[in-house]
């Protein structure tokens, strides 16, 4: 018998023939013959967690999966919901029925798991299945908390026919066809699940643009086009354009813009800090060496970067520090120099918080009403007079951050000091700080939120009081904001419901439990041979009408 340590290494080496084989098929097939011709290749320097949908947490995943399935609905570049596997819908006078009427022409991929491996139509049951599946305890998924408080607690899914599915609400929420187009909510057939048990997590069976051929963890993931995708193009083409996606796993940012320097991958999210200056000036251009040689693609971003402050006066932790006092969080705020701060550390990557805590873009445009903090140590020098408070006899007041953050940190405690606030920097690494927020034991933390779905409420959930952390990290707790709250997500009037975000937003701004920073930018650096590969709003990889020259 074969050791399990040789049998392991044989496995592998199969595994990466299979890779190497399913590439040479996909290059062998591009008319001219050139390598790479219709291959879109990422990196992925975090690896990817699983591909089981029910567990799309974070944008690794959310990117894979986003491939691989479709939802009931799906947000285009101007946040807008459109149509996917449900073609139209029907919302009940009381705000509280949906009806989705469903394509009869999305199929899942083939696979073993049905008759003759042939993949058969999606129907309502499927629909009922999947987003039964993401609030069944058993699953343990990690969007459960989507549909807390938001769903009929006795027939929430119904297939009324083959066609037809049907979402009872308990009350009105507006958001919730924001909430049916993320990645949790994809469609999925029962039978694979059951089949391949823990193992779907490697083994994924969506209705996608691309379907799953191969994964050897920590090597290589492949993709190639599903060509019985049902969506075509304004012309008439069948999407997608690609023959084949293929992620690597390079954990190193220096060696994954190696790659893409040789033409290995077709573009790169973000720009490490470590050679942001050699590629962008402080105003966020290309320098001139670069101009000709790759595209960049910057767009805002729905993600407001932040320093959190915890506000709970009964916790041990704000009893006895200056956080808890309010003149002292608005000195914070009027003590930080956001646009100097963009430009040099940042490279003018993102747009100075100086607003809201809601990023620019979503209708509700917190950012054009609600006044925020501007850069004033004068101010901040007074509300510290006016605190009562002698900071000089006590500790200084400790933030907590992560490695790659720590330079805008040590920024901001600089320019606390300069106005007399002493702040101490302390760089963990990120697994401990989100278990610290999470349990409420870090006072001052670098904190970032994105939006699983382009409404304001989102947002705003991160204050409500009855909710834990996360996403109420802060534990900011104000029954004016609550009832705020409460009277938003029910209300049906668009117009109304704006006004409601920003009177909280400004509420949330006035307590100052959060230092908003900058509200961030998407950016890409492109290969001049890609074309239709946009950015968006919510930074979500759309590769179904990308093509390579």
């Amino acid at each position: 018998m074969r050791a399990p340590k040789q049998l392991d290494k044989l496995l592998k080496w199969i595994n990466g023939l299979i890779l190497v084989l399913v590439l040479g098929c996909v290059f062998a097939c591009n008319q001219t013959g050139e390598q790479n011709k219709n291959v879109f290749s990422y990196n992925e320097t975090t690896g990817i967690a699983t591909l089981d949908p029910a567990f799309a947490k974070n944008q690794s995943i959310m990117w894979a999966v986003h491939q691989l399935y479709n939802t009931l609905v799906e947000i285009d570049t101007g946040l807008s919901i459109q149509p996917s596997i449900a073609k139209s819908w029907e919302i009940s006078a009381d705000r509280t029925t949906y009806t989705f009427h469903l394509r009869k022409d999305v199929f899942f991929h083939d696979d073993p798991v049905f008759t003759n491996g042939k993949g058969r139509a999606v129907t309502a049951t499927d629909v009922v299945y999947s987003l039964h599946r993401i609030i069944d305890p058993k699953t343990a998924s990690s969007g459960a908390w989507i549909f807390n408080g938001r769903i009929d607690t006795i027939a929430p899914f119904t297939a009324l026919n083959d066609s037809t599915f049907q979402l009872k609400l308990l009350r009105p929420f507006q958001p919730i066809l924001g909430i049916l187009s993320m990645q949790y909510c994809s469609i999925l057939p029962k039978e694979a699940v059951e089949k391949y048990g823990i193992e779907f997590r490697r083994h994924p069976v969506g209705t996608g643009p691309f379907r799953f051929v191969s994964w050897e963890e920590g090597q290589a993931l492949i993709l190639l086009k599903n060509k019985a995708y049902w969506e075509i193009d304004s012309a008439g083409n069948k999407l997608p354009y690609l023959d084949a996606v293929k992620v690597s796993f390079f954990d190193n940012k220096a060696t994954e813009f190696l790659q893409f320097r040789q033409g290995k991958l077709s573009f790169i999210n973000d720009i490490d800090p470590s050679f942001k200056d050699e590629i962008l000036t402080k105003k966020g251009e290309l320098r001139s060496k670069w101009v000709n040689q790759l595209q960049l693609n910057k767009h805002a971003y729905l993600n407001t970067e932040y320093f959190g402050i915890l506000v709970d006066e009964n916790n041990p932790v704000v009893r006895n520090s200056p956080l808890r006092v309010k003149a002292i969080r608005q000195a914070i705020n009027h003590a930080i120099n956001r646009e100097q701060l963009i430009l040099y550390l940042r490279n003018s990557i993102g747009i100075p918080a100086t607003a809201g805590f809601v990023p620019g873009g979503l209708p509700s445009r917190n950012t054009a009403f609600v006044k925020g903090y501007a850069y004033d140590p004068a101010k901040a020098r007074t509300l510290i007079r006016e605190s009562g408070l002698d900071l000089n006899k006590l500790p200084a007041i400790k933030l907590l951050t992560i490695p790659i953050y720590a330079d805008i940190a040590s920024y901001v405690a600089k320019q606390c000091e300069d106005v007399g606030i002493p702040v101490q920097v302390e760089v963990i690494q990120k697994s401990l700080l989100l278990e610290q927020t999470a349990k409420s034991t870090a006072g001052f933390f670098r904190g970032s939120w994105i939006a699983d779905y382009p409404d304001a409420e989102n947002y705003m959930a991160m204050f409500y009081s009855k909710n834990p952390a996360p996403p109420n990290y802060t534990r900011y707790k104000n029954p004016v904001f609550d009832r705020l709250y409460e009277q938003a997500i029910a209300e049906t009037n668009d117009s109304l419901r704006y006004a409601l975000y920003r009177q909280m937003d400004q509420l949330v701004i006035n307590d100052a439990p959060v230092v908003p920073v900058w509200y961030d930018m998407v950016i890409h650096l492109v290969q001049p041979n890609i074309s239709g590969f946009h950015a968006n709003a919510l930074n979500l990889l759309e590769l179904r009408r990308v093509r390579v020259k």
